[in-house]
């Protein structure tokens, strides 16, 4: 177990690759529960696809450092712009979403195809490049994380009220197209924080699946944030860990990200499957 757990990361590009997939998933977790109880999921993966003119344009004025901060503000835009179609009440949520989405990413694919050169590496943020990981990357991490993590705490009963009761929220007096931006905003800066570690494509799962298995494990929302925090911690580095062993010791060329990702899906399935055991286990109710 240790060959395969804690000897990869003895490496300082490993070491670097496992903080971030562990920061990532802890936040991503965390975050997942607001977009769980919000039914945010679609909203999430147009995200993921909104930041990618982004990311090319950042790529191509500053190469892979220009990445975060040209997708910084492509989700920006998307967050605001999807907030205020959402305001009215002739365009509905699910296409409003559709519209920026296909706009965003037509656009990003416009861009891709006028500069051949970089098709192949632009490729790569659609999958991620978890091994690739910088020290500046790291801090980018960190400061999104903190940031995040500060919204959270200060908007923690607003946000819990919107959520759960939009009416009762807005008779309490909070505005709800201001916590609308923030939910927004919150999950684009995830979406920003993940995008070259595990790829447009695949952050969507960082972000949903820690929540669904911990809402399958528990009903309680003080028990489903620090699970599905601590699920998306453990899969980044038990995902990172599994690939680097089956590449290297046994010459299976495995993906860090889909990796991670197929761990998370494992774990869902297993959560699924050891609930239904135990309703089938528990005796059956005598009609009174």
């Amino acid at each position: 177990m240790e060959q395969i757990f804690i000897e990869p990361f003895r490496f300082p590009f490993m070491a670097r690759a496992l903080a971030e997939l562990v920061i990532l998933g802890a936040l991503a977790g965390t975050v997942g529960v607001l977009i769980l109880l919000r039914r945010l999921a679609f909203m999430t993966d147009a995200l993921t696809h909104t930041v990618f003119p982004g990311v090319v344009i950042g790529y191509l004025l500053g190469g892979e450092g220009g990445v975060f901060w040209g997708a910084l503000p492509a989700a920006a835009a998307t967050a605001v712009l999807l907030t205020l179609l959402t305001r009215h009440r002739a365009v509905t949520e699910d296409a409003a979403l559709a519209v920026l989405l296909t706009t965003f990413f037509a656009i990003g694919v416009v861009l891709v195809s006028r500069e051949s050169g970089y098709t192949a590496d632009l490729t790569v943020f659609l999958f991620g490049r978890i091994l690739a990981v910088t020290p500046q990357q790291l801090a980018e991490t960190l400061a999104v994380t903190a940031l995040v993590i500060a919204a959270l705490i200060l908007l923690r009963r607003p946000l819990i009220a919107r959520a759960f009761d939009p009416e009762g929220a807005q008779a309490a007096g909070y505005r709800l197209g201001l916590l609308d931006l923030v939910t927004n905003a919150i999950v684009a800066l995830v979406v920003v924080a993940a995008v070259r570690a595990v790829g447009t494509v695949l952050v969507i799962a960082l972000l949903i699946v820690p929540a669904a298995v911990a809402r399958v494990v528990s009903d309680r929302l003080a028990l489903i944030v620090p699970i599905a925090a601590a699920l998306g911690a453990l899969a980044g580095w038990a995902g990172l860990a599994i690939s680097y062993d089956a590449s290297v010791h046994h010459g299976l060329r495995l993906a860090s990200g889909g990796t991670v990702v197929l761990v998370l899906i494992t774990c869902y399935v297993g959560a699924l499957a050891s609930g239904e055991i135990r309703r089938g286990l528990r005796p059956a109710r005598r009609p009174a």
